[in-house]
């Protein structure tokens, strides 16, 4: 399992590096999707070219990410192709209701149960932990992002925790069930 869950995506050196250290081969040869599907509002939208910039930033060519909408059901076989599914911020509760809809939640957690990279942005993030009904379950906590002091660096314990709170400047990494740390 690898998954990293933030507020605000790769704002510092330490999340950048952090994410590239999930990678599992060269990047310039990893195949991104990208999903903007939550970006609904003149907010959320207005930050997508930052969103695809965290990729570029990590020498992920432009041409290796593809843009998903959820527009369509797309099957684990078309999805295990990719090294790392970016999905970003805006409604959670639109972007659960369309994963939803389209199977995708399924997928979804097949890739990541099979070594696939998830990253999440904000609402990205917000539809792995428990903040909404129907959500992907990846961890057993709410989520709150965008907060102005987060919880401390280190082990995150998840079997039992009410709640992570994560700055724009934090991350948490989850790299098997049950096994995660806030990173900054």
């Amino acid at each position: 399992m690898k998954v990293m869950l933030t507020s605000a995506g790769l704002e510092t050196e330490s999340l950048k590096d952090e994410f590239i250290k999930l990678l599992p081969r060269i990047r310039k040869e990893t195949k991104a999707l990208f999903i903007p599907t939550a970006a609904i509002n003149a907010d959320a939208i207005s930050v997508l070219s930052e969103c695809i910039n965290d990729l570029i930033k990590c020498a992920i060519k432009k041409e290796n990410i593809t843009i998903y909408d959820l527009h369509r059901p797309m099957s684990f076989d078309e999805v295990r192709s990719f090294d790392v599914i970016y999905i970003c911020g805006g409604d959670p509760r639109y972007l659960l209701e369309r994963i939803n809809e389209q199977g995708f939640n399924k997928v979804l957690l097949e890739y990541v149960r099979n070594n696939g990279i998830l990253f999440g942005v904000s609402a990205g993030s917000i539809i792995a932990a428990q903040n909404l009904e129907n959500n992907l379950g990846i961890i057993n906590c709410y989520l709150s992002v965008h907060c102005e002091k987060g919880d401390t660096a280190g082990l995150a314990n998840l079997s039992n925790c009410p709640r992570i709170c994560l700055t724009n400047e934090q991350a948490i990494s989850i790299t098997k069930l049950g096994c995660a740390s806030i990173i900054e």
